[in-house]
């Protein structure tokens, strides 16, 4: 694969925006764990808000760029596309954040941290994989990590059954079977929308092979 960055700049400012999106969706799901973790009846969504808002604002410039600049290194259509998936990454968990806000007093955060184990993995290998683009990455390097993400979301698949199991067993208390199921979704969600950043940067690195 040619190197993009070297045959369009290394300043191209798309992959510096591009891997700020990837640190921000990470640090999104960062606060998101951290949240679940020191909990203690005082819930807090600030962190993840401001997280969100900045990858908003992140993505925003993007779409601004792109009117501006007439030669870039990747296709419009793919700088869009991955900006907004991972756009959809710190959203997703915001809206976790909120719906665990009005439910924390019948949910346990322990019930949530194996997803939540996941989910910060997954978002690592977005950023590694976001941070490949301009250093010329053969495709073998993309379809390992991709594949480990592959991985990622099929033991949160696995997790999820179990889940529904436990939820469906009659033994909890129907409303909080309603909080956990919702809750178990969104985290889901979250995995997904890191499997959809990272199916892009794979799609992106085939085509410019």
């Amino acid at each position: 694969m040619i190197s993009l960055a070297s045959l369009f700049g290394k300043s191209d400012r798309f992959f510096e925006l591009l891997s700020v999106s990837a640190k921000s969706a990470h640090q999104s799901i960062e606060a998101l764990a951290r949240l679940l973790k020191e909990s203690d009846g005082n819930i807090s969504l600030a962190e993840l808000a401001v997280a969100r808002r900045n990858e908003k604002k992140n993505a925003e410039t993007i779409s601004e760029e792109l009117v501006k600049v007439f030669v870039t290194a990747l296709d419009r259509e793919d700088i869009e596309e991955l900006s907004k998936a991972l756009y959809r990454i710190p959203k997703t968990v915001e809206k976790f954040g909120e719906r665990y806000e009005i439910t924390h007093h019948i949910v346990k955060a322990a019930d949530f941290a194996p997803q939540m184990a996941i989910a910060q993995e997954a978002a690592s290998v977005v950023v590694r994989m976001v941070d490949m683009l301009p250093k010329s990455p053969k495709l073998e390097d993309i379809k390992a990590a991709n594949d480990m993400m592959q991985e990622l979301e099929g033991r949160a698949d696995q997790l999820v059954l179990g889940n529904l199991k436990e939820i469906y067993s009659g033994s909890i208390d129907p409303i909080r079977a309603m909080a956990m199921r919702d809750l178990y979704d969104l985290l889901e969600k979250v995995i997904d929308r890191c499997r959809d950043a990272c199916n892009i940067v794979s799609q992106i690195v085939l085509k410019n092979s």
